[in-house]
């Protein structure tokens, strides 16, 4: 017996989710699913990516807690087309079946097969657009002579070390040089073994 989950929205809280539970529990029953949780988000917009149900339910379905994901329309899911589809490229690769009631979409029949191919195909053709885009910032920015990534901490590494000397905590050099405590024990132990390797040679 599949376990299933069901998940319904209704975009204001003056509205009821009724309609979309009773339908759904009757295709579960009717299907011979196993109803294992039922996630509802309340006065939320579909255009929302963070719901606090909907992260619940993806949170669940990486811990494998349900075998397939119903919902009454898709646009219950995700409103936004990229959300939907980076949803159900998720739940597939989970290995979650995916049911839409309204549009009859069920992913383990052949036709819903043929439409999480070509969903897998289109997120992965968005990852690679992205993954260009950023590629090409970057080239232009480096054209441009702009510096790419984070500027480079201006520490003064031999007043660290006399003021590690002078008995001063990490933490309170942290704060003196502006800079996170790993940061500044690396800092202090790489110029202690410069110095040591040094005095060493000579």
């Amino acid at each position: 017996m599949k376990r299933a989950a069901l998940y319904v929205r209704v975009s204001t809280l003056d509205q009821h989710p009724q309609t979309q539970l009773l339908d759904l529990q009757q295709l579960a029953s009717q299907r011979g699913f196993e109803l294992v949780e039922i996630y509802e988000d309340h006065g939320f917009s579909g255009a929302r990516v963070k719901r606090p149900a909907l992260d619940r339910l993806m949170a669940d379905a990486r811990k494998g807690r349900f075998d397939l994901l119903m919902v009454w329309s898709c646009d219950r899911l995700a409103r936004s087309t990229r959300h939907f589809l980076e949803l159900l490229d998720e739940l597939h690769h989970l290995g979650i079946e995916f049911i839409s009631m309204r549009e009859n979409i069920d992913t383990a029949n052949a036709l819903g097969r043929a439409l999480i191919t070509i969903i897998a195909v289109l997120a992965e053709l968005e990852r690679a657009i992205i993954v260009e885009r950023v590629r090409a910032g970057m080239r232009r920015a480096k054209l441009e002579g702009r510096r790419l990534g984070r500027r480079p901490l201006d520490l003064d590494r031999e007043t660290i070390l006399r003021d590690r000397a002078r008995g001063l905590s990490w933490g309170e050099l942290a704060k003196l040089h502006r800079a996170s405590r790993t940061t500044i024990r690396r800092v202090a132990m790489a110029c202690a073994k410069r110095v040591l390797t040094s005095t060493l040679a000579s």
